[in-house]
């Protein structure tokens, strides 16, 4: 089981070498996309990343500036290039192939097995120049842990901090989903409130965003009143990085702990699979809750309640979005083809039985999740109910 642990760099003055890597990594990127493309109008194919390795390690000799960065992480940064394009053969997009990159914008270079040596239990050397990081949680290497560390990178946020990237492969698995569990919950994502279970419980929507709006229009506007390239620009526009990193970082802790309070209450979760982009839009091309549905991030949360899961040992189990969680009654099953979005309670005509709109959904999807009980669903992430 491979696991990536992310930490934060202390700061320090040293921190310029690293971040003059990372240049020279953008710098080795943007040539090998410029002989890609050489290639490909002189030869009429893709150029492959043997040769083109093999190329860029022997400019690599002849210059100072690129030596600066480890041969591992120069391998690396074409292997990078190579991936891209294989994705964009696979599946040609609107994004187009891979193009170049300012130094600023490129954020990150990769050490594999050498350039790199844990001197501490938080202390890196990097070259030879030492790192301190902040060891928010252990290793998992060393003593009784059983752990190899694969590949280290140094990566650079909007906001100009330096983390590192620990990839670790384990010996341990996560644990097999308990087949004779007895707690399922289905939840109905909404607008009004974050999320509803099928017991009743309400989640508040946070809206972190909202809270924090006019701060950052704040910010947006000092940072559009600096002259562009001026040193107080940069500063300001760091400024504001910082205030959007913070923001998601509490959306991020929210989905986080409601994840993992989700699965110490319940054996097996039901989700229903949403259509993130027809709820942000309404009829036409205007936006209806695009704001809203962002902030809240439902998409982002399921997949930290599957990775949550897995590592806990519960099922989830997504339903097809086309299943009528809402119109369908949950007592006798009669669809209500006339409900309308603002009808929070309604009566259903065939057994009479009146429902509130979210609790009934949240019921409706913990019965398509697992109509049989849950012996025998395959475990966390691509179970599927249609």
């Amino acid at each position: 089981m491979r696991k990536t642990l992310k930490y934060r760099l202390y700061t320090s003055k040293q921190d310029k070498h690293l971040v003059e890597q990372i240049h020279v990594a953008a710098s080795i990127w943007n040539h090998s996309v410029a002989l890609t493309r050489r290639y490909y109008r002189l030869y009429g194919e893709h150029l492959p990343v043997a040769r083109l390795m093999k190329h860029i390690a022997k400019l690599r000799r002849k210059d100072p500036y690129w030596q600066k960065l480890g041969s591992q992480a120069v391998q690396d940064v074409c292997q990078r290039l190579d991936k891209a394009y294989q994705r964009f053969f696979a599946k040609p997009g609107p994004v187009g192939r891979p193009g170049f990159k300012k130094r600023t914008k490129y954020s990150s270079f990769t050490l594999k097995q050498a350039g790199w040596k844990l001197v501490g239990p938080n202390k890196l050397r990097v070259g030879r120049k030492h790192y301190k990081f902040a060891l928010s949680r252990p290793l998992p290497v060393g003593g009784r842990q059983e752990g190899t560390i694969k590949t280290v990178t140094i990566k650079r946020d909007r906001a100009g901090r330096l983390w590192v990237c620990f990839s670790v492969v384990l010996q341990s698995e996560y644990p097999t989903p308990n087949e004779a569990v007895m707690r399922p919950v289905g939840l109905d994502f909404g607008l009004k409130d974050f999320l509803t279970t099928s017991d009743g419980h309400r989640i508040e929507s946070p809206l972190f965003f909202k809270q924090r709006r006019d701060g950052l229009a704040r910010l947006q506007r000092s940072l559009s009143r600096k002259k562009k390239d001026s040193n107080r620009r940069r500063k300001a526009r760091m400024k504001k990085a910082k205030y959007e990193a913070t923001t998601a970082a509490m959306r991020r802790d929210f989905h986080f702990k409601l994840a993992h309070r989700l699965c110490d209450q319940y054996d097996a979760i039901g989700v229903e699979d949403l259509n993130l982009d027809g709820m942000k839009r309404r009829a036409g091309s205007r936006r209806r809750w695009g704001r809203k549905v962002s902030d809240l991030g439902f998409g982002y949360f399921v997949e930290i309640l599957h990775h949550v899961a897995a590592k806990r040992g519960v099922h989830v189990v997504t339903v097809g979005r086309f299943y009528p969680s809402s119109k369908t009654c949950s007592e006798c099953g009669e669809v209500n083809k006339d409900l309308a979005l603002s009808d929070r309670v309604w009566r259903c005509g065939g057994c009479g039985a009146v429902h509130d709109r979210d609790v009934n959904a949240a019921i409706n999807i913990r019965g398509r999740a697992f109509p049989h009980g849950v012996g025998g669903v395959r475990p966390a992430r691509l179970a599927i109910a249609t």
